[in-house]
């Protein structure tokens, strides 16, 4: 399932890429939004004047995010993406939570034709709370952020759990539209945030994008919201119809995330950004800043929930460590007691697949007993198997189509079934 999306998604985005750099005259053309999409979510107008200076997304600007994941440089854009892209920072932790380093464990067989093979960003080991396998590959630091894509739905699940056990949620099986009533009488009319939690939504939207003269849904979401930030992404829920009853069935899809993002910032009364900084990044001791992007400037755009972190490797490595010791930093607990296990309960989808189960935003991969992952578009992982207490943290740059998760999850048993020395 995640292989094939991740392939059209990436496909989709190099073929939207514009072949040839247009005249002064014509980049104004830029900022067109297809037809077919203009009807489907309230748009901003197209800006003009200083509003296409640096850091506002001008000509130049649009066209670097359009190319985000050509295979020729996807290395390099996936990493310091604020430098691109409308984001909201999070702040780190003024006590970050000490690394310890330990000796005596060794990757198995194979790691470095491994990391070539899997287009390896950096990757990070924990073995019972300590570093024991560092890595750092093209050029990346230590320092750099690196894009999570959609290892940012995993973190979305971790808020809502936390809002639900301050009250701010009532119940999962409450209906969306409770706190975002500008849904009532579209597709997410009705769905529950349990089934937004699950991807079982119902809604009518296919997580493929084609552009062109006739973009899909998620075509038009992706270039209007994320490239133009022209548009919520949100927003495009409001409207969408239904492809079958909430709770039928699994249908992968942003949208659902986005979705539920807006619902946890309306039930909460906070933005996204200053969510994560205040209940999960101070908490759990993050040593750098991370941001979300977003989908337009401030006063406007929303942090993007289904895509859109950015982190440290390390960082993401303490969330990883967070989510193996059930919610627990020290002596402080951050997530509610009994939320990672049953986030992580998950319901079957393929057993063929190497991703055969979802829970609330996190999936299993391959087929170790209890593990379980965040998985973002393009080879983003963090692995957690409870049994040997291990979590992985493997960024990326899979080129557009590659299917890699077979050989990540064989491997990623590999290392957490090695035992120490």
């Amino acid at each position: 399932m995640m292989r094939a999306l991740a392939g059209a998604a990436a496909a989709a985005l190099l073929a939207a890429a514009p072949a040839q750099a247009q005249s002064a005259d014509e980049s104004w053309r830029q900022w067109d939004v297809a037809p077919a999409c203009r009807d489907l979510a309230p748009l901003d107008p197209a800006p003009t004047g200083p509003a296409l200076a640096f850091r506002e997304p001008s000509p130049a600007t649009i066209s670097m995010r359009r190319h985000l994941l050509d295979p020729e440089v996807n290395s390099f854009t996936f990493r310091e993406a604020s430098e691109v892209w409308a984001n909201r920072q999070v702040a780190r932790s003024g006590n970050p939570r000490p690394w310890q380093v330990a000796e005596g464990f060794e990757m198995p067989d194979g790691y470095q034709d491994f990391a070539q093979s899997t287009y390896t960003d950096a990757m990070l080991v924990l073995r019972d709370g300590q570093i024991v396998f560092e890595d750092y590959r093209n050029r990346f630091s230590a320092d750099e952020r690196h894009i999570g894509f959609s290892m940012s739905k995993t973190i979305i699940a971790m808020l809502v759990g936390q809002a639900l056990a301050r009250g701010e949620i009532d119940s999962l099986d409450q209906a969306a539209v409770i706190y975002w009533p500008a849904l009532r009488g579209g597709g997410y009319d009705g769905v529950t945030i349990r089934q937004l939690l699950q991807m079982r939504s119902g809604a009518d939207i296919v997580e493929r994008y084609d552009f062109g003269d006739n973009p899909s849904l998620a075509a038009c979401i992706h270039e209007t919201a994320i490239v133009l930030n022209r548009a919520r992404f949100a927003d495009f829920g409001i409207a969408v119809g239904r492809r079958e009853a909430p709770g039928t069935s699994f249908n992968y899809a942003t949208l659902d995330t986005a979705v539920l993002g807006r619902v946890l910032e309306n039930a909460t009364g906070t933005p996204l950004a200053q969510l994560t900084t205040e209940r999960l990044w101070q908490p759990l001791g993050s040593e750098s800043n991370a941001f979300w992007l977003a989908d337009g400037p401030p006063g406007a755009g929303r942090s993007l929930a289904g895509m859109g972190f950015n982190a440290t490797l390390r960082d993401f490595a303490r969330l990883g460590q967070l989510l193996l010791d059930q919610g627990v930093v020290g002596d402080r607990r951050v997530l509610p007691d009994g939320w990672v296990t049953e986030m992580t309960t998950m319901l079957p989808l393929d057993p063929a697949s190497p991703m055969p189960g979802y829970g609330y935003q996190t999936w299993q991969l391959g087929n170790e007993p209890g593990a379980f992952a965040a998985v973002g578009l393009a080879g983003q992982f963090i692995y957690v198997h409870p049994a040997s207490r291990t979590v992985i943290v493997k960024l990326s740059h899979f080129p557009p189509g590659a299917e890699l998760e077979d050989q990540v999850a064989d491997y990623f048993a590999r290392i957490a079934n090695t035992p120490m020395d």
